[in-house]
């Protein structure tokens, strides 16, 4: 049976999702779950995931939610070795590290700054913004003497947080100060080139810039 991926195509964690599906070669059988027309909301989106949250994967009536999960599990079932999730548990801890500090800090301050915009045309909050500064600052110290954020090769912590800067920077925020981000950064759109970057992820975090975009005041 083909994973299931109930998702939405502009959604950075399910475009984050989708290019792990092209590391792997996995083909997933996609389900569109459009939440801003309230789809998420129906009933037997409901049963399968109580949160109602996009992306939602059932692998064999095995469900998960959050793509950091997802992330851990596909690449643990299905990659043919350990260069994306290392097994050393040492390895595997700073790993982990960082995609915690992706979806704790990173991505969760790049929300807290730019949703409010993107879904209910706020304004913009100053206060939010040097808050998401302050984690990009820290993001380039973590970065220091590195190629890649977590070992000496590309790994599912590079993939989430690559998403994350993608949109950062399709939402107009200045990465200029942070030259050491800006390199990475690159580097992870060239490992990713060959598995439809710009299809799956450019494009997708073009489109919710768009959006943002419209909404400013």
């Amino acid at each position: 049976m083909p994973v299931k991926l109930y998702y939405l195509p502009q959604s950075p964690p399910c475009r984050a999702i989708l290019l792990c599906g092209k590391l792997l070669n996995i083909e997933f059988d996609l389900i569109s779950v459009n939440i801003l027309d309230g789809e998420h909301l129906k009933p037997d989106f409901i049963q399968l995931n109580p949160q109602h949250c996009i992306p939602t994967m059932d692998d064999n009536d095995l469900v998960l939610w959050e793509s950091r999960v997802i992330l851990m599990y596909l690449v643990s079932a299905y990659a043919e070795d350990d260069t994306l999730y290392p097994r050393d548990l040492q390895k595997r801890a700073i790993v982990d590290q960082r995609i915690h500090f992706d979806l704790g800090t990173l991505y969760q301050r790049a929300g807290d700054y730019f949703f409010p915009t993107l879904f209910v045309g706020a304004h913009l909050d100053e206060s939010k913004k040097a808050r998401l500064a302050e984690a990009l600052g820290w993001f380039e110290d973590i970065l220091r003497g590195r190629k890649w954020v977590a070992t000496d090769n590309f790994t599912i912590a590079d993939l989430t947080l690559c998403v994350t800067i993608s949109q950062i920077e399709a939402f107009d925020f200045e990465l200029g100060p942070y030259p050491k981000i800006r390199a990475w950064f690159q580097n992870c759109k060239d490992e990713l080139d060959p598995y439809g970057y710009d299809e799956i992820n450019r494009i997708g975090a073009d489109m919710l810039g768009d959006m943002f975009r419209s909404k400013l005041h």
